[in-house]
């Protein structure tokens, strides 16, 4: 008789996933791309690429460039558009026994209430991911990150048109990200995800010319990860909701620090670009890692962070 390992399912308000470990919105790009490398059943929800109503273009090359512990992006939110990911991309995503969670950015208000009904209405997407950080381009969400007045009448205007859950990913560059979080729990979020890159550059000494076609990007990976499970930590003792942890999260102990913190879960972005399935690397990570401490599920040890 096989002895049951550790449980590794928790729970992101009413969504249940099989495990704590999801991937980050932009760096899975709508989850097929993956498929040979990962069976995203495997997984505890894919988070595809924002998705905004109109298609858009992105930035021009190069839009990555290698840092010290980590790498700057500047993609500009290049993504298909809802009808295109309605009748191209979902309908791929829907054969797979795994949560499906849709980044959603805007120009206004309204852009968001429209794809999150759009996106409940449609069937096989789990739950939105309201894009309020990123720093990547000129316009769109980031103008809500910053401003608590302004999340909260995001999320009150989207609440009523979204019947599925509403996640938040919130920017780190404000002054008290708590303050954000409570903006969007008051107005109706069902979790947040903490959360977007720094803004950053990088240059070729050689050519004397920025690494970026964009000038500047995101810094993400493991250079932000000790920044971001402060923030996840800060969150998750001041909310009732959920937090997700999100930066530089390459392994299994990467993983950890962020559910020790209180996070009921992780993203994982930059790592897909150095290795595709350090996803399911983490998974099992994590059940080594509960098996050697003797837990059974690991929602035991969210939290848990000891300070005595």
């Amino acid at each position: 008789m096989t002895t049951p390992g550790p449980l590794l399912e928790t729970r992101i308000g009413d969504l249940v996933l099989k495990n704590p470990v999801m991937t980050a919105s932009g760096t899975f790009a709508y989850g097929a791309e993956f498929a040979p490398y990962v069976d995203l059943n495997d997984l505890g929800a894919v988070v595809v690429k924002g998705i905004s109503l109109e298609p858009r273009q992105g930035n021009p090359p190069p839009r990555t460039a290698e840092t010290p512990c980590g790498m700057v992006n500047a993609i500009g939110l290049e993504n298909v558009g809802l009808e295109r990911f309605l009748a191209d991309k979902l309908p791929y995503l829907r054969r797979f026994d795994v949560p499906v969670v849709v980044n959603v950015l805007g120009r206004q208000v309204d852009d968001y209430v429209r794809l999150a009904g759009a996106l409940s209405e449609a069937g096989g997407v789990s739950a939105i991911e309201l894009n309020v950080s990123c720093p990547n381009v000129k316009s769109g969400g980031q103008t809500f990150g910053v401003d608590p007045e302004a999340v909260n009448a995001l999320v009150a205007a989207v609440r009523p048109a979204a019947s599925i859950p509403l996640w938040v990913k919130l920017t780190p560059l404000v002054t008290d990200i708590v303050i954000i979080g409570r903006a969007a729990q008051e107005a109706g979020a069902d979790a947040v995800c903490v959360g977007n890159t720094f803004p950053a550059m990088a240059i070729d000494v050689h050519r004397r010319k920025p690494k970026l076609g964009n000038v500047v990007g995101g810094l993400s990976g493991p250079a932000i990860r000790p920044i971001m499970v402060r923030l996840c930590w800060l969150l998750a003792r001041s909310l009732d909701i959920p937090v997700i942890g999100i930066g530089g999260v390459m392994c299994a102990d990467d993983a950890l620090e962020y559910l020790l913190a209180g996070a009921r879960a992780v993203q994982v972005g930059t790592a897909n670009f150095v290795d595709p399935r350090t996803t399911v690397s983490i998974v099992e990570g994590l059940r080594k890692y509960l098996a050697e401490q003797g837990v059974g599920r690991v929602d035991e040890i969210v939290g848990q962070l000891r300070l005595e």
